[in-house]
């Protein structure tokens, strides 16, 4: 925790006419500082990328900036009601997008629900992942000042039914 608190920041302002939190999950300093600016890059790697010796091509950069609630109020929603929350466990945020293209976090996000392909520099296309593909996720916290935070990488391929 010490070493990500250069990079906590304010929790975005809710949409207009959003309700406000139940107030188990509303705490005006985790508004204040709650938020973390880690920056979330998703890379794609095809078949024939890999087999012309190509480098992953990202498709997406965003920032935890983007999320919802902060890490506190998941656990708050996730524990209140006796779930036995252990070290270890991992919390699914879901799509992490943010307002301008190039940060859009998901396939059906980006292609527009597959009507728009993105085009690689391979010169493939994908609307939806294939047998192949192999989707490369990485997490850094960067800011002037402050050392670089990684927290590796993260790989799945698809696999043939």
């Amino acid at each position: 925790p010490e070493a990500l608190e250069p990079f906590r920041c304010a929790q975005p302002a809710r949409p207009e006419g959003d309700p406000q939190p139940l107030p188990y999950l509303f705490d005006e300093q985790d508004q204040q500082h709650g938020a973390l600016d880690i920056e979330l890059e998703v890379l794609l790697l095809t078949e024939a990328m890999r087999d012309k010796g190509q480098p992953a091509q990202r498709i997406a950069l965003s920032s935890t900036k983007n999320m919802y609630w902060t890490v506190a109020q998941m656990v708050a929603h996730h524990s209140v009601n006796g779930c036995s929350l252990q070290p270890g466990d991992l919390f699914g945020s879901g799509t992490l997008s943010g307002s301008s293209p190039e940060s859009l976090g998901s396939l059906l996000e980006i292609t527009q629900g597959g009507k728009q392909p993105l085009e690689l520099p391979s010169g493939e296309t994908r609307t939806f992942l294939d047998d192949g593909d192999e989707i490369i996720l990485k997490a850094r916290c960067r800011r002037d000042g402050q050392a670089s935070i990684g927290f590796g990488e993260c790989r799945g391929r698809v696999m043939p039914a």
